[in-house]
């Protein structure tokens, strides 16, 4: 080795990325079950992933407080027990409830699997959905409603969703204090009844795995009247709202405006979807971004500025966020139209996209850094119905994508005029 010379720093995108394979199989009543096994560590993280969304939901609220009831409390336990259960063997349970699926997830050390798959099972076959937990629930979440209402980027979040779905649409509905109001526990019964005890699951399991995994998850959850996952949801039909802008005062004494610039977007079977992540990163999707660049560095209009495409199955939304002092608002929708343009008019060059390709891929490599991370990959795929080669696709899309095919997408999406407006005060 020469001491003299520096040695060779690689791009990121000179590395060849691999994801990790997973090995599946299916428990007797046909659920899938998707295993990464890695780590040095031995721990392990199991989740059940529910068709149980806010998709399915006849009544606002019904999906995310029967999930997250789930743990409070069972035919033989209480919620103290069940929690006393996961604290006495150093794990961790989960619920997670979201637009398309429902989570109930365990991260436990891996020798300590079989005792807890039986508490994992007695909560997704006898939850109970007492009305002295759900009048606890309901008083904790009205009260962190009241208190969020109060902020202009929650009130932001819930607006934008709406204007781009529509106020019905599983995407754009928002819980009101009435909609807690009206839950009851026959109404999380009938709903726990139809979509976790009778309903659709996939299990993916990372980390260190016990060599008899397959018979452990059989024996807990193998007999259940669980199917196997579906990937084909109803098809509910976004309405978009007819105006384009809005102003809204949500506090008369606000220093601060919060901005929401959205268009509807395709999911990610379109065949600009990697594309496009390119092109928004370039635009707000990272601290380097040109917004970040401009609004928050040159004019400190703001703290940050993001540009993101929602996670969503069925169909999404490019959306820009930030917040910004009151009397900057406006101008800070000026500057944001006028980065549009550019990336519509001015081809981006070499050293830029270089940097936004070197982005792109380290965060790919950091995503395949331990078993929990790369079957988070694997989730993302399989829930959105899609093969390994998405993956590779995607990482082929980064390093080659021309600045040229990133003007025509500019040219083609960010147009002012499919774009809402927003800005909550």
């Amino acid at each position: 080795m020469n001491r003299n010379e520096a040695p060779h720093i690689k791009d990121a995108i000179e590395f060849d990325l691999k994801l990790k394979p997973y090995e599946s199989f299916k428990l007797d009543n046909g659920i899938p079950v998707y295993a990464v096994d890695a780590g040095a560590q031995e721990v392990l993280q199991l989740e059940l992933v529910f068709y149980a969304g806010n998709w399915f939901e006849q009544q606002k609220s019904v999906a995310s407080a029967t999930n997250y009831l789930i743990k409070n409390g069972t035919k033989n336990k209480t919620a103290f027990q069940l929690n006393e259960e996961f604290e006495y063997f150093g794990a961790y349970c989960n619920r997670a409830c979201y637009n398309e699926t429902a989570v109930v997830s365990l991260s436990s050390l891996s020798k300590h699997l079989s005792a807890l798959l039986p508490v994992i099972r007695e909560m997704i076959t006898d939850s109970v959905f007492s009305d002295a937990e759900l009048d606890i629930y309901k008083q904790n979440s009205k009260q962190r409603l009241a208190v969020n209402l109060k902020k202009s980027d929650f009130v932001a979040a819930r607006l934008s969703d709406a204007y781009l779905y529509g106020a019905d649409h599983p995407y754009g509905k928002y819980t009101n204090v009435e909609d807690l109001d009206a839950l009851n526990s026959s109404l999380l019964k009938e709903y726990f009844k139809q979509y976790y005890l009778n309903g659709h699951c996939v299990m993916f399991v990372s980390g260190k795995l016990p060599g008899d995994l397959q018979q452990q998850l059989n024996r807990s959850f193998g007999d259940l009247n669980i199917r196997a996952f579906d990937n084909r949801l109803p098809v509910i039909e976004a309405l978009p709202a007819a105006e384009k802008k809005y102003r809204i005062q949500n506090d008369p004494e606000g220093v601060q405006g919060a901005i929401r610039i959205a268009r509807p977007f395709p999911n990610r079977h379109h065949p600009d979807f990697m594309k496009v992540m390119v092109l928004n990163t370039v635009l707000g999707g990272f601290f380097g971004s040109r917004l970040m660049a401009n609004i928050r560095e040159d004019k400190g209009y703001t703290y940050g500025i993001h540009s993101y495409v929602q996670n969503h199955i069925r169909q999404s939304a490019w959306v820009i966020s930030t917040e910004a002092g009151r009397d900057v608002c406006e101008a800070t929708i000026e500057e944001i139209h006028k980065e549009m343009k550019k990336l519509r008019k001015e081809k981006i060059d070499a050293d830029e996209l270089l940097l936004v390709r070197n982005y792109l891929v380290g965060t790919i490599l950091g995503d395949l850094d331990g078993p929990f991370h790369i079957m988070g990959r694997w989730k993302n795929l399989v829930l959105n119905n899609l093969e390994q080669s998405y993956f590779y696709d995607s990482v082929k899309t980064i390093k080659t994508i021309s600045a040229e095919e990133l003007k025509e997408l500019a040219n083609k999406y960010l147009v002012p005029e499919d774009f809402y407006e927003l800005v909550v005060i």
